[in-house]
């Protein structure tokens, strides 16, 4: 899968680009529908079943997030490899995070389906909800060794320029996981175990379709397949850097929650659905992100800086703009966008504030998301997770302070909501943009070779 050098001329960067970006932004909203199809044949089964897929959805989400290193890191070495003129080289890398995916998959797994119930008790859902929830987490944490190797598989494909096969992969997976799930939940009346059968069978079809394409190529390289200790070794701590950026996002995330439930439960309501549609419209953002991420790396290991450099300039005024268009889109249905989620009055007017602060710090996440993937290209990891989180340390203490006690944080409008979306926006994705905006500009991350 040898690719072709990154055009020199911008029209030719601009469709290579969008060449790799719209089968990837496809692919990304895929993977939700996954648990949507779940949660649309489990919920008919009744309101514990529906509750208990929920927790259960949320710690396998969780439990597979942590390792999306697995892509990100593997698309960068990949990349460089390629650029460099070894694709050989670029199978094998691939090959090592496959064998890391594999062994963590299996961690994971026995992580999550010994103590199923003790997770699904955590999130104080009532008796009924957590026996479900146990139930359906004892099944599919089979799935997360597919889960991961997904991921890992796709990281590969895309360090190859390839994101149109993880999107067929991605479409037959989902349309595996509809039949699979009526079949063995209503067909023969398995209950929400059938739900997760289906998804462990969906998720784990993908994962061999996706690995018989990569063993083709590094059969027809002549690229080695067994496991190699030490650079399944190196692909690990390679991605431990991206782990701690992974989860101080997800810290900031878990902040905002917890200072919304001080506000109380109507703006916690309100809270999800505004996160909700702004992780949906991150989507977009990441399809750029994972272009830029495939790209930069490419030129880099070719030894093209300009080629990086222009490459990483027209992602990120994409990056801005598309922010631009998806902040007008947000700012226009803001008073009406929470009724699609909840009849509530005062959820959707809490939402409604929110949903402007949202639109307002778009542009501002246009640029933070795809700058993070040229630097993840690069791979420039550990200056990503050392920014990341300097702007949590930064950020957190001082939100946590000023919302104490359900106090409106400063600057706010509207709802007390609106004030805590405004300091994300303008809090913690500015630090972030500081912080990418002052390394992009200069040399550091723009190092050459086939490894970072």
């Amino acid at each position: 899968m040898p690719a072709t050098p990154v055009p020199a001329d911008p029209a030719g960067t601009r469709r290579e680009i969008l060449r790799l970006a719209v089968p990837a932004f496809l692919a990304l909203v895929a993977e939700p529908l996954f648990l949507l199809a779940d949660s649309a044949v489990v919920g008919h089964l009744g309101v514990a079943q529906l509750a208990g897929l929920g927790v259960a959805s949320s710690v396998l989400l969780t439990a597979a997030g942590v390792f999306v290193f697995l892509a990100y890191g593997t698309t960068s070495v990949v990349a460089r490899h390629l650029g460099a003129g070894s694709p050989r080289d670029a199978v094998a890398a691939g090959l090592d995070g496959l064998w890391l995916s594999l062994v963590l998959g299996a961690a994971a797994a026995v992580a999550v389906a010994v103590p199923a119930a003790w997770w699904a008790g955590r999130f104080g859902a009532g008796d009924a909800a957590v026996e479900q929830a146990a139930t359906y987490l004892r099944v599919a944490a089979l799935g997360l060794p597919g889960m991961l190797v997904v991921l890992a598989v796709t990281g590969v494909l895309r360090g190859l320029q390839d994101t149109r096969t993880p999107l067929i992969t991605s479409v037959a997976g989902f349309t595996g996981n509809i039949a699979l799930n009526v079949l063995f939940v209503y067909g023969l009346g398995w209950g929400i175990a059938g739900s997760a059968w289906g998804t462990v069978l969906a998720q784990t079809g993908m994962a061999v379709a996706l690995v018989v394409v990569v063993l083709r190529a590094a059969r027809r390289l002549g690229a080695p397949m067994r496991p190699h200790p030490y650079g399944v070794l190196r692909a690990a701590v390679g991605g431990v850097p991206l782990l701690v950026r992974t989860l101080a996002l997800r810290a900031a995330t878990l902040v905002t929650t917890a200072v919304a439930a001080r506000y109380g439960d109507d703006a916690l309501a309100a809270h999800q659905v505004v996160l909700t549609v702004w992780s949906f419209l991150a989507f977009a953002l990441d399809a750029l992100a994972i272009a830029a991420q495939a790209m930069t790396g490419r030129s880099l290991g070719a030894g093209d800086v300009d080629g990086a450099r222009s490459v990483a300039a027209t992602v990120a005024r994409w990056g801005v703009v598309s922010g631009v268009v998806t902040g007008v889109v947000v700012l226009a249905v803001a008073p009406v966008a929470g009724r699609a989620f909840s009849s509530d009055p005062q959820v959707v007017g809490a939402a409604a504030g929110a949903f402007v602060a949202v639109a307002v710090s778009q542009w501002l996440s246009g640029y933070v998301f795809v700058v993070d993937g040229v630097l993840m290209g690069a791979g420039d990891t550990v200056w990503l997770a050392v920014a990341m989180v300097a702007a949590l340390v930064v950020w957190a203490p001082l939100v946590l302070l000023l919302s104490r006690s359900g106090a409106a944080l400063p600057g706010g409008f509207g709802h007390e909501l609106a004030g805590l979306w405004v300091w994300f926006g303008a809090g913690f994705m500015a630090l972030r943009a500081v912080g990418l905006w002052w390394r992009f500009r200069g040399d550091g991350w723009a190092v050459t070779g086939a490894r970072r």
